[in-house]
Parts: C-alpha cells; structure tokens; sequence
C-alpha cells in the first residue's frame, strides 16, 4: 500500500512538473510572437511582399547551399587534385630520373603536356604562411590535396595573382619547386555565373511581383478611402470596382450599401418634410385663432404653448434630418470658435477661445457650428464661466469647451446623449429645451466621423471634448 502511494505521488509530481513546462513554454511562446508581431508590417502591401520574398529568399538560400556545398566544392576539390597529381608526377619525376643541368626536359613536359610553369629554385627557406583568405575553398582543396599526395613541406598562394596559383613544395634534397598554374585548373571560377544570374532572374521576378502586388493593393486603398470619405460625409467621387473578383465584390457591397443608406435618408428627409408642413400649417392656424381672440392672461399662455411646440417642432425635425443636406467645405475653424465666442458674450458669458495649429479644415459649416453651438449653449446655462480651447494637427481636429459648472456624474455622461432625456439632479441638460442638444451635436460629430467625449474639466466642472478626423 505504502508503494502504491509513493508511486501515486510521484506520478502527481511528475504531472506537476509537466504541467509547469508546457505552461512555460507556451507563455515564451506567446511573449515570442508579440515580439515578433511587433516588428512585422502592419500593412497589407508589406505583409503581401513578405510572403512573397520570403520564400524566394529561402529557396535561394537552400539551393546556394547545396550547390556550393554538394557541386561546387566537389568540383573544386576534383581539380585541386587533378593538378596536384601532376605536381605529384613531376616529382617523381625529377626523384627517378637523371635531369639535365637546368631542368630543361622537365620543364618542357610540364608545359607541353601538363599545362604548368616550373622552376627549380635553389635550397631556401619556404616563404611565411599568410593569412587565409575569407573564401578559402581552394585553400582548403589545394593545401589537403598536396599534403596527402606529396607528403612534402609547401607553400601556396592563392590570392596574389588573379589568374594564376603559385605552389612551391620543398624537394628531398633542400631544393624547391615552384609551379605556376591557370586558376581555372585547380579551381570552379565560372560557378559564379550560376549564382549571378539566380540573382538576376530572382530581381526582375519580384520587380514583377512588386507592380503585381501594387495594382492588387490599389483597389483596396481605393475602397478603404471611399469608406472613409462616405463614413465622415463626404462625397465619394470617381470610385467603381477594380481589382480582383473578391475586392469587386466587395466594392459593389459597399456601393449597394451606399445607396440604401442615402436612399433611406431621403425618404426619411422626404416624409420629415411633408409633416412639418402639415404641423406647421395646424400651428399658423392655431396663432390666427388665438390672434382673433381677445387678449387675456388665457389667451397668452396659450401663445406661449404654441410657440413652445413650433419650437419643440423644429428641434425634433432638426434631430431626425440631421446634416445630410449639407457638402463639406473647407472652414476656418479658428473664425468659427470666435464667431462662438461673440455669440456666448451676448448672451451674457464669460468666454475665452484659443486655437492651435491650421484653422483650414473640411467640414460641413453649419452643422459643425450647430454641434459646437449646443455644447457652448448647454456649458454657459449652467456655468459663469466658459473655455474654448481648438487643436489641429496631421490627423485630427479637436475641440474642449470647458465650464466651471455642477457637471455631470461620471455614471450618468452616457445618459445624456440619448434623446429627449433630462437630468434631474446636478445638471439639466436642454432645461427649458427639447432635450435633443447633445443628441444633435453628437450625431454631427459622428456624421464627420468623430465622437465626443464628456470628462472632467480643469476649471471644476464638465469638459465636452470634439474629435473628428481631418
């Protein structure tokens, strides 16, 4: 029993240790490729060359490798030991058989029949060993050869001439033989040529790739610029499907989905019209019956309740037509905020606006004015003081108004977007209005394709932030 249970826990324990591991190794995993994400492309073009050029890269690389390792060298190391065979046999040669005084026979059979240049220096001291070049396979070939084959002391020099290789190998009486032969012999000089032009063949096919990929990538960046144009309301211009069939498929789902939306904005804007004629006309009807009505404390609470719905009318109308009438222009944002500022003043205000950056900015004029309009409105009811602070830069346009208010609790800021709602406590947002000034300024921001945000304000009480793209 008792082993029974030693191996039980020794099982637990090993599990255990598995268990660390694998968890270990898949949190290095894991911390391996955000790394390595971090320093891939994020563009889909990028990303397309990458798949594209990598597998070229290692298809190179592998062949390179073979044929340098499994050819060239073999070549190279077969005509290493071709021309050591023969420096071989002229040392014999010369051991064996009587030689005249200058080793003129000698000579003439390793120029005529062995292609190669001797001479038969004087007993001397071999030269000093120098540095082996960096690409030393002929080294390499030729220094494994003669020693295996001669057995003698030598010298080699591979990279002094170009064209030829000097060898020199000591003789068993002091003397040494020097021999010049062609590189060519002893060494694959045209296996270069094979390399070159996989190189040259492997640019002009990613040159190829590169304007393929370029003319592929086009239409998305083209589909990506309509959607981007068409979500902060502007005009979509010149844009029909290209590409590949998948990127017109989907070019003509963003166009059909254009259509209906635009469609579904006219015919709302269409019926929106027809009832404020008809709510309007009932409400001039009710102003001329009342008109004819004798004055009275009756009579003026009742002008008042029409003129509260003409007004209530008109928010609501406003609400649900939004901006869509209305083309981008460029504006100066700079004269609009001050143009705010004025009208904040007259109405009894302390404002103060400040601008940074370039004022030239594409936006729909009015609507974006409207959108400001109601923050400023909504800021000066409930604070004596108001800030307006504008900041252009590469990217986006953002505007802060800031008031030194009650604000807003951080868990109702959501709220008082939707429509038709007040606030009861801390802040009646549109008191004595419809309740549709944020909801209005809201949806313009994001018709521009921004969004506003509601934080903080350093001046005490509530910051209404603006930022729309540029």
């Amino acid at each position: 029993m008792a082993s029974f249970d030693q191996t039980r826990s020794t099982y637990g324990g090993l599990r255990g240790l598995i268990a660390n591991l694998a968890t270990g190794l898949t949190q290095r995993a894991e911390s391996f490729a955000r790394r390595f994400n971090e320093f891939m492309p994020k563009g889909l073009y990028a990303r397309s060359l990458i798949i594209v050029i990598a597998p070229i890269v290692i298809l190179q690389s592998i062949v390179a490798y073979v044929f340098m390792e499994r050819h060239w060298q073999l070549v190279t190391y077969r005509l290493s030991a071709a021309v050591t065979q023969d420096i071989a046999a002229l040392i014999d040669i010369h051991k064996t058989y009587p030689q005249d005084r200058d080793y003129e026979t000698l000579r003439r059979i390793a120029r005529d029949r062995l292609n190669l240049m001797i001479e038969i220096l004087p007993p001397e001291p071999l030269p000093a060993a120098g540095p082996r070049p960096f690409f030393d396979v002929l080294d390499a070939a030729l220094s494994r050869e003669i020693a295996l084959q001669t057995g003698r002391p030598f010298w080699i020099d591979t990279v002094g001439n170009s064209a030829l290789v000097e060898i020199r190998v000591q003789l068993e009486n002091g003397s040494i033989l020097k021999v010049f032969a062609r590189r060519g012999m002893a060494y694959a000089s045209n296996s270069h040529i094979f390399l070159v032009w996989m190189v040259i063949a492997s640019v002009i096919l990613l040159g190829i790739a590169i304007l393929f990929l370029r003319n592929q990538i086009r239409p998305i960046q083209a589909l990506a610029a309509a959607a981007e144009d068409f979500g902060k309301g502007r005009e979509v211009i010149g844009f029909r499907p290209r590409g590949a069939s998948e990127v017109r498929a989907a070019a003509l789902a963003f166009i059909e989905m254009k259509r209906r939306i635009e469609r579904q904005i006219d015919q709302r804007t269409t019926m929106l019209a027809g009832v404020s004629h008809d709510l309007r006309t009932v409400l001039t009807r009710f102003k001329l019956e009342l008109a004819l009505l004798p004055e009275g404390p009756e009579t003026e609470a009742m002008l008042r309740d029409v003129d509260e719905m003409a007004r209530m009318l008109e928010a609501y109308l406003a609400f649900a037509r939004g901006d869509s009438g209305e083309l981008p222009v460029e504006t100066d944002v700079a004269a609009l905020l001050e143009e705010l500022r004025g009208d904040a003043e007259r109405a009894g205000q302390e404002a103060t606006v400040s601008f940074h950056g370039e004022p030239m900015v594409k936006v729909r004029a009015d609507a974006f004015k409207r959108c400001l309009a109601n923050l400023i409105t909504n800021s000066a009811r409930h604070a004596d003081k108001v800030a307006i602070i504008g900041h252009r830069d590469h990217r986006w346009l953002s505007v802060t108004v800031d008031d030194d208010g009650p604000g807003i609790p951080m868990e109702r800021r959501e709220d008082v977007f939707k429509p038709f709602l007040r606030l009861d406590d801390a802040r009646n947002v549109d008191e004595g209005g419809s309740g549709l000034g944020l909801a209005i300024a809201r949806d313009i921001a994001r018709s521009h394709g921004g969004e506003i945000s509601l934080l903080d304000s350093p001046l005490g009480g509530l910051r209404a932030t603006v930022r729309i793209p540029v």
